[in-house]
């Protein structure tokens, strides 16, 4: 990969915006010299840009704070927020990139960054001479397209299990080592502490839901959901054994039966059975620790997935909790970047958003902000840590099309559990839909 060159633009606007500054501090009172800088080029032109982004009003408010600080930095720069919820992001992102009205910094998600990208409505970040020095090679990777950083990830999340050991400790049941646990362990450990509190604690939750576990399962037999070229890389007997274990599960009562488990899954994080006090493992990824474990109660333990000493490789990966990324048509395209270098590298957006878009990608920043951390995103932070000698790379960027992938492993899978569909079937069927929508 191609590593990014040293920012000349970017670079010199920095030091204008510095002489700038720099002319303020030394117009004190008392002083009869004019600042020599301010003299000889006077201040930046004032810019206007406009950010976009989604999430919560807790996440607005971060980001309000942020964005204040930076225009404290760079006055000259006003910045517009442009931010909506999750569920109506993109239909307005697409409206506004449509009508030649992108916004100039765009906050994307893995699985519609191939899209945009494509279509050239986002800029080469390596172009724009962007500081990624401080983030780990697998992530940029993930955001980068034939050579082109299209998107730079805001920070990183795994996607792993969380557990309760208290679960564990009324069943009697030990907590695995998940350094060298199986997929067949995985089983037999959550259908042990069904049986041993008769259900009123399941062993785990339904895996099934979400295709990054698929994508890890895949890996770990050196597949792939996807592959470089956008096509899929996987046997469908692979898919169709990653059902059966969810299957299995049911069957002896590890998991609850289909009906519960569509439920279950569609209260979300916080009421799932971990966060219920009614389960004592389920997939979630490490940024969603925190909120469920306010919601039970319990300290809770970040685990490995199962399998990733037993076959050809490890399959867990860093993801991206969402990318930043700069709009090929910006006519600002220096103070866009600037503005994603703030909330990169600057430790004052760090310490203000902490992990609230994952943890800090640039990893001097995460280090510098982690004593503000709380309990579980601590946890989190070390747990990422321990895993990046193990992580062999990260996965390819999502084709385009793959933005309809979600709903197609929520519909199947839930076919499969209520056993409309075999395994076997299920596989086939998910391979013919993903590559309609791919275009594979």
């Amino acid at each position: 990969m191609r590593r990014p060159r040293p920012s000349l633009r970017v670079g010199a606007l920095l030091a204008v915006a510095a002489l700038a500054l720099t002319a303020c501090a030394g117009s004190d009172a008392g002083s009869d010299e004019p600042a020599a800088e301010a003299t000889s080029s006077g201040p930046p032109e004032p810019v206007e840009i406009r950010f976009s982004w989604w999430g919560s009003d807790t996440r607005h408010e971060l980001t309000q704070q942020v964005l204040d600080k930076f225009t404290e930095k760079y006055p000259h720069i006003t910045v517009v927020p442009d931010y909506t919820d999750w569920n109506s992001y993109f239909d307005k992102l697409g409206t506004s990139v449509a009508g030649g009205d992108a916004p100039d910094v765009i906050t994307q998600e893995e699985r519609f960054l191939n899209d945009y990208a494509s279509r050239g409505v986002l800029a080469d970040l390596n172009e724009l001479g962007l500081d990624t020095s401080k983030i780990d090679e697998n992530v940029l990777a993930s955001g980068t397209i034939d050579d082109a950083l299209y998107g730079v990830a805001t920070g990183v999340n795994a996607y792993t299990i969380i557990a309760d050991p208290a679960a564990f400790a009324a069943a009697g049941v030990e907590m695995p080592d998940d350094t060298t646990w199986t997929w067949e362990e995985y089983v037999e450990i959550a259908n042990e502490i069904s049986a041993k509190t008769g259900k009123t604690i399941y062993g785990a939750q339904d895996y099934g839901f979400n295709e990054p576990g698929f994508s890890i399962y895949a890996r770990q037999r050196g597949e792939s959901l996807y592959n470089e070229d956008g096509k899929l890389g996987y046997d469908d007997k692979t898919l169709a054994d990653w059902w059966q274990y969810s299957l299995d599960l049911q069957a002896a009562g590890g998991q609850p039966d289909a009906a519960k488990t569509v439920e279950v899954d569609a209260g979300g994080p916080e009421q799932s059975l971990v966060a219920t006090g009614t389960g004592a493992m389920a997939w979630f990824w490490t940024n969603q620790l925190t909120a469920i474990t306010n919601a039970s109660g319990k300290e809770l333990k970040l685990l490995r997935v199962p399998g990733e000493s037993e076959e050809e490789r490890t399959g867990m990966y860093f993801k991206p909790a969402m990318y930043y990324a700069v709009s090929a048509k910006s006519e600002h395209p220096e103070e866009s970047a600037l503005l994603v270098d703030f909330l990169l590298n600057d430790p004052a957006a760090g310490e203000i958003l902490l992990s609230d878009r994952g943890l800090p990608a640039n990893t001097d920043v995460r280090a510098a902000v982690q004593d503000k951390f709380s309990a579980t995103d601590k946890q989190a932070a070390e747990f990422l840590a321990d895993l990046e000698d193990e992580i062999v790379d990260g996965p390819p960027v999502p084709p385009v099309g793959a933005g309809q992938v979600a709903e197609i492993t929520r519909r199947i899978n839930q076919e499969v559990l209520f056993g409309r569909l075999s395994p076997a079937d299920a596989a086939k069927q998910f391979t013919l839909e993903v590559e309609s929508a791919i275009g594979g």
